[in-house]
């Protein structure tokens, strides 16, 4: 019998919404046309399962709780001003830092091992929780220096569309999420399947200006 292994992306009261989104096409993309990889996708509200409105004004309702969410494989952290109030919350901190056993220097992720990433600036909740001590990173581009303060020993790369050290990905602005969600699907199912998700999504970025 496959084992499902599971995706949640986190929403909070003011997510950036293409930071949650994003991801949440490819991955979904991906686990929708290809079942038997053994995948699924959540999203598990912090705060409950209530609704929650993001940045721009979006009302999302997750499909669970944080908490009742059971066992979490892959962690997608999006960004937005409500990581701001995240940065500080002792608990979810804690449960941040549980996620994996011995957060510090990158190191080759392990079958069985649990992956953490972000977007934007919810890398500065995992690097509040010190999943990014010692290790490079990146984030939005307004937020570079609020990200070297919080961890003085983390190598900030401020070009870097994304940048994995192994159990954490950390992606920069809005955007680069679904860059970063590709990558993961490379990482997780090999080139050839995430090449067949970003045809099916159509992504063929061109922008104008």
């Amino acid at each position: 019998m496959l084992s499902i292994k599971t995706i949640a992306i986190l929403l909070f009261e003011g997510v950036e919404e293409l930071d949650a989104v994003g991801p949440y096409e490819v991955l979904a993309a991906w686990t929708r046309i290809r079942p038997d990889d053994g995948w699924r996708v959540i999203t598990a509200g912090v705060a409950g399962p209530s609704p929650i409105r993001g940045a721009k004004g979006l009302v999302m309702t997750p499909d669970v709780a944080l908490a009742d969410a059971g066992p979490i494989d892959l962690l997608v952290y999006p960004g937005g001003q409500g990581t701001r109030r995240l940065m500080d919350d002792a608990p979810h901190l804690e449960w941040l830092r549980s996620r994996h056993s011995a957060p510090g220097a990158a190191r080759v992720l392990a079958a069985g091992d649990l992956l953490t990433t972000s977007v934007c600036t919810g890398a500065l909740v995992l690097a509040s929780a010190g999943l990014l001590h010692d290790r490079p990173a990146t984030t939005h581009w307004g937020s570079l220096e609020t990200l070297a303060a919080i961890d003085p020993t983390i190598e900030v790369r401020p070009e870097d569309r994304y940048v994995d050290t192994g159990d954490t990905i950390t992606a920069s602005g809005v955007s680069a999420g679904i860059d970063m969600a590709l990558y993961v699907v490379v990482r997780l199912a090999g080139e050839e399947r995430a090449r067949e998700v970003r045809r099916y999504i159509q992504y063929d970025p061109q922008p104008p200006v």
